[in-house]
């Protein structure tokens, strides 16, 4: 009778799978992060190739708005459309940018909704470098509405008071402003389901900034309760320093309080929305 004797499981040989993660390039280091965020930075421009009808609000909204307040209004408000102009053009301009940050959160909720994030997030890549990418890639996309905003107002009248450095300190100051404004929004992009309901809540909060504001009409013509709010409103900052660095006036103090408000903002509001990115996907 033959006797067969039975390894112990114990002393199988088992075989070793390398561990893949192993091989993965460190995914949260600084230069990491920078490579994958421009890339899907460079992503959201390539998408503009076959959707370039987004491109259609950021090139007639600021037109619209400029005809209408400057030759509806200009001459009730400043008794000159021509001086009117001089006034609301750089407040048209940061309008223009903060609500175009709009579009950020409800791109980011149809990504989501469609499984976009799902693929990134199977990719060896830094959680933070899609949000990052597209709202990097949002902002570059707001140089065209900043180009529309000075060709017409260039076409009608506006003229600029300053050097070409001021105009584009002004230029990256809207735009460092509007970088901290996607991020409020993209968290209600990561946290809603449905990009309409994402549109109306972030509509509904830009309106009291931006019509809040002195963008349209002088903070002294105000009735005092809303003289309160104007003073302490953000984007009236912006404002204030838009004006100074295109037609001539006070800028550094409107400057400093600007980048205070842009980094509180970022501070806040993209660990929140990273937190919240991961929960979901």
């Amino acid at each position: 009778m033959t006797t067969t004797t039975v390894r112990p499981a114990e002393d199988t040989p088992t075989t070793h799978k390398p561990d893949r993660r192993a091989h993965v390039p460190h995914r949260n280091g600084p230069g990491a992060v920078a490579r994958h965020t421009l890339t899907l930075t460079w992503r959201s421009l390539v998408k503009l190739k076959k959707q370039s009808e987004q491109l259609i609000d950021l090139t007639l909204q600021p037109i619209l708005f400029t005809v209408m307040f400057v030759y509806l209004f200009g001459g009730a408000i400043e008794g000159s459309t021509h001086d009117y102009l001089q006034f609301v053009l750089p407040g048209i301009l940061v309008q223009t940018v903060v609500f175009a940050s709009v579009g950020t959160g409800v791109g980011l909720c149809t990504d989501m909704s469609t499984g976009v994030f799902d693929r990134f997030r199977s990719l060896p890549i830094s959680r933070i470098a899609p949000l990052a990418g597209t709202v990097l890639g949002d902002v570059l996309r707001f140089l065209v509405a900043v180009t529309s905003v000075f060709v017409f107002g260039t076409i009608i009248g506006f003229r600029f008071h300053t050097n070409v450095f001021a105009v584009l300190a002004a230029v990256g100051l809207v735009l460092l402003f509007a970088f901290a404004m996607c991020w409020v929004v993209a968290l209600l992009g990561v946290t809603m389901k449905q990009p309409r309901s994402v549109q109306g809540v972030s509509f509904l909060m830009m309106f009291p900034l931006t019509f809040g504001s002195n963008l349209f009409a002088k903070t002294s013509t105000m009735p005092g309760w809303l003289q309160a709010w104007v003073k302490i409103n953000p984007v009236t900052e912006v404002t204030n320093a838009s004006r100074g660095l295109l037609t001539g006036g006070p800028v550094a103090h409107h400057a400093l309080v600007v980048v205070i408000w842009a980094f509180a903002l970022m501070v806040v509001f993209i660990p929140l929305t990273v937190r919240q990115y991961n929960r979901r996907v």
